[in-house]
């Protein structure tokens, strides 16, 4: 039996935030139905058609979903709508602040049909009618609430910053929903009453900048860009190696220094250099560590350094690329990787996280754009006729 057997969601979403969100929700069990725009669909099905014609995106976030098309503006859609929401355990949307409310999809109206119902709204900067706050209307996307947060400010290089390669905003807040409605199902099945969630993508990506934001608290200078390597801490990044490659590698302490210098640079000699007797002046003097590190290891192959690094007991890493990590030897041993189907047939997937059994999780299809709307609707009670009929109308 798996952990979210028996919920259902309702989910208005987009992009990533809400349909990782809910993606995860499904991968536990539960059922989740995706309302999308008539003949449009999320707009996240275009953004790029490199999986054999679907969108990355789309393939990521979207697994194990029914996709139910509904124009929901229209007349006949509210029907179905407050069908759906009466047998629902939670929705979820994404829409632009305040559509829902204006829908008549708020927490408010919603939990006057059903009691129970556990709503969560997820929007850019909040969207609780109770304290909005002056950003609340701002059009908000992954690289701005980035750039919001400070996150942009001290990622990168001196010389310019750099957003983060994948869409970290949108996960984060994606997480916090999905962990504040498994709390909320929880909470409900104590008190047996629904509650309204609002998830801020700013505030997501404030929460990740806890280790800046005190660093700077009492207004000293913020961590220096550094790209790769660490602001403070040095050797700590990646270093090129005489193969074209590159090895990622972290001394934490003076013992791994000293180990680092007698067994991977075989210059023992080193580590009581007076310019990098500790951290403090490895780091004042990385440019010229840096080129002593360098000039040995163009000697070496990725594979050498690694095994130096491994038997010296530094902790290290290969800078794989996308083609690498889908031969990981270790997600490979441990079994990590499975199918999914999709319309275009079947591509490899990551099994849910922390989850080992089949039992316990769930990895149904990516769904093509309405294929679930009529099954949907047969089970609300409409029959085939009126569900002709919604489709020659659009309304479906």
């Amino acid at each position: 039996m798996r952990p979210l057997d028996g919920i259902t969601v309702i989910t208005l979403e987009h992009a990533i935030a809400a349909p990782f969100c809910t993606r995860q929700l499904a991968d536990l069990g539960a059922r989740v139905i995706k309302i999308e725009r008539p003949n449009v669909g999320d707009f996240a099905r275009k953004y790029d058609e490199r999986v054999d014609g679907m969108s990355s995106h789309f393939v990521w976030t979207n697994r194990s979903k029914e996709s139910l098309t509904l124009d929901i503006k229209a007349e006949p859609a509210q029907d179905i709508l407050k069908k759906l929401i009466e047998k629902a355990d939670v929705l979820v949307q994404n829409l632009a602040p305040g559509a829902a409310s204006r829908l008549g999809l708020s927490y408010e109206e919603l939990s006057q049909i059903n009691p129970k119902i556990i709503v969560c709204d997820i929007s850019g900067y909040g969207d609780d009618p109770e304290n909005l706050g002056p950003y609340r209307d701002k059009k908000a996307y992954d690289l701005l609430i980035q750039s919001e947060s400070g996150f942009l400010s001290i990622t990168g290089t001196e010389q310019e910053p750099v957003k983060a390669g994948c869409s970290i905003a949108d996960i984060s807040a994606g997480m916090y929903a999905y962990t504040n409605i498994l709390a909320a199902l929880i909470e409900r099945s104590k008190t047996g009453k629904g509650k309204r969630i609002d998830i801020s993508m700013l505030e997501s990506m404030v929460e990740w900048m806890g280790y800046p934001l005190y660093y700077t608290i009492h207004g000293e200078a913020p961590p220096q860009r550094t790209g790769s390597s660490h602001a403070t801490i040095y050797p700590y990044g990646p270093f090129p190696t005489g193969d074209q490659k590159q090895v990622m590698l972290g001394i934490q302490n003076e013992r791994e220094w000293q180990s680092f210098c007698s067994i991977v640079l075989e210059q023992p000699e080193l580590a009581q250099h007076e310019e990098f007797i500790n951290n403090t002046l490895r780091s004042k003097n990385r440019s010229s560590l840096y080129k002593i590190i360098v000039q040995h290891f163009d000697k070496l192959t990725q594979s050498e350094v690694i095994e130096r690094l491994e038997a010296a007991k530094i902790a290290n890493a290969s800078v794989n690329e996308m083609k690498d990590v889908w031969e990981h030897q270790q997600l490979k041993a441990r079994q990590r990787w499975t199918e999914v189907d999709t319309p275009i047939g079947k591509v490899p997937t990551l099994k849910p996280v922390g989850l080992k059994d089949d039992a316990d999780f769930y990895i149904g299809a990516v769904p093509d754009l309405g294929q679930h709307s009529a099954n949907i609707l047969q089970e609300l009670g409409y029959p085939d006729a009126q569900i002709q009929a919604l489709l020659e109308q659009k309304v479906i």
